[in-house]
C-alpha cells in the first residue's frame, strides 16, 4: 500500500467518525465513552479494510480498485451531506421538493472532485489526453447514479417518512446514506466498465 492509500482511509474512517458523532449527538444521547472509541476505531477499520482489499487486490485487482473506490464514495458522501445539511439549515427545509432538489445539488457538488479521485487514485488512470471524452462518460454514468441516489433519498425520506420516532433531519440524513449505498453499486461497475476500462 502506498502513503496516498493510508492517508485516504484514515481521512474516510475519520469523516464516518464525525458522521456518527453528529447522528447521535442530535439524537440527544450520551456518548462521552464512545467518543474515543468512534475517532480511533473507525479510522482503524477503515484503514484495516483497505489493507484486506490490498492484500486480496493482489490475486483480484478488482477488489482492491472496490475498496479504494469505496472510501472515495465515503468521501464523497461526507461532501454530499455536508453540502445537503448546509442546504438545510440555511433553508429551515428538510422534506418535499425543496428537500429532492438539495440532494442532487449536494450530489453533484460530491461528484466534481470524485472524478479525479477515482480516475487518479482509485484506477490509477495517468493518462490525460482523453479527459474530455472520459469526464463525459464518468459524467453520464454519474447522472444515472445521480438519478438513482435521488429516487432512493426521496423514496425513503417522502414515500416511508420518517420511521422508530426519528427526528425529521436525522431521517433525512438516514435517506441520503442508504441512497449512497444503492448508487455505489451503479457507479463502481459503470466507472470500471463504461468510463475507465482498458
Amino acid at each position: 500500500m502506498k502513503l496516498i492509500d493510508v492517508i485516504f482511509a484514515v481521512a474516510a474512517g475519520l469523516g464516518v467518525a464525525w458522521l456518527a458523532f453528529g447522528l447521535i449527538i442530535g439524537q440527544g444521547i450520551e456518548i462521552k465513552f464512545l467518543t474515543p472509541v468512534l475517532f480511533i476505531l473507525l479510522p482503524l477499520l477503515s484503514l484495516a479494510g483497505l489493507w484486506i482489499g490490498f492484500l486480496l487486490g493482489k490475486k483480484f485487482l478488482w477488489i482492491f480498485q472496490a475498496a479504494k473506490f469505496l472510501l472515495m464514495g465515503v468521501l464523497a458522501t461526507l461532501v454530499d451531506l455536508a453540502v445537503l445539511n448546509l442546504l438545510i439549515w440555511v433553508s429551515g427545509v428538510a422534506s418535499g421538493l425543496a428537500f429532492s432538489l438539495f440532494k442532487g445539488i449536494s450530489f453533484l457538488a460530491a461528484m466534481a472532485g470524485k472524478y479525479f479521485g477515482v480516475k487518479f487514485w482509485t484506477f490509477e488512470k495517468t493518462d490525460t489526453s482523453s479527459v474530455g471524452t472520459e469526464f463525459g462518460k464518468f459524467l453520464t454514468v454519474s447522472v444515472g447514479g445521480l438519478i438513482i441516489n435521488v429516487i432512493a433519498a426521496s423514496f425513503v425520506v417522502n414515500t416511508l417518512g420518517p420511521q422508530f420516532a426519528i427526528e425529521e433531519k436525522v431521517w433525512a440524513n438516514i435517506g441520503a446514506i442508504l441512497a449512497a449505498f444503492v448508487a455505489f453499486v451503479w457507479n463502481f461497475f459503470g466507472s470500471k466498465f463504461i468510463v475507465f476500462k482498458k
